[in-house]
Formats: C-alpha cells, structure tokens, sequence
C-alpha cells in the first residue's frame, strides 16, 4: 500500500488504536478517535466516561513521545483486509483550537460538547499499510 493510500484509508476511519510506552518500555493501547490534519493527528480527551482524567496515555507521551496509531478493517472476505500504522512523536497540547475544528468536523459530537481535556498530537513520521 502506497502512503497516499495508507493516509486516505487511515483517515476516513472512525477509531484508531493508540500505542504508547512507558519509560521502562511496558506498552499500553487504547482505542481512540482521532483526526488527520496533514501530517498531524489529533486526538483529545473528551467526555466519554472514564475513571480519571490523569490517564496513562497521558503520562506515557510526557515520558516517551514515541507513539503508533493502528486502523484496520476486517471482513469474513479476506480479499477484503487492510490495515494502516503510523508511527510518530506525540505531544500534548492544554488547548488546541485547531484540534477541536478538525475533530468536529469528523464528529457532530465534538461539535456539541467540545473536549475540555487535553489534546494529543502526533506528528506522523510514517505511514504503513497491507496489504
């Protein structure tokens, strides 16, 4: 799969999963909805439940900025399966108003309720797909 294929399939997709470590490399993954601006993603910590907002994902981007981002589509048709990984350095941004635009433009929900919570960019160093 060609980049500019992998960023269009990666983009149009609803969830990915977020990758992230700590410092001692323990790994944590959690599904996320994201947006692609170029060649940033934003990701946010909305008002869906959670337990706290002092979340892992959080602390591991402070320790380790190194992150993956996976989408993928399965079907009974195998024919059919892909899957696209960016890999990045992330940051977090407390307010990123250019964030906020581009998730709401994904999704009505943001638009709604904006994410009060931090944002977390990825700056994509490379885009990977299969098949």
């Amino acid at each position: 799969m060609d980049p500019a294929d992998a960023r269009r399939r990666f983009a149009t997709a609803r969830v990915a999963r977020l990758a992230t470590a700590d410092t001692a490399g323990h790994p944590h993954l959690v599904p996320v909805t994201f947006a692609v601006d170029g060649e940033r993603i934003y990701s946010a910590v909305d008002h869906k439940p959670k337990r706290t907002r002092a979340l892992h994902r959080l602390r591991n981007i402070a320790a380790n900025p190194a992150v993956s981002l996976l989408v993928d589509h399965y079907d009974e048709d195998w024919a059919t399966l892909w899957w696209v990984r960016v890999d990045g350095l992330a940051h977090l941004e407390a307010t990123a108003h250019r964030a906020v635009e581009v998730l709401g433009a994904k999704y009505p929900q943001y638009v709604e309720v904006p994410p009060a919570g931090p944002v977390i960019v990825v700056d994509a160093a490379t885009w990977r797909g299969w098949p």
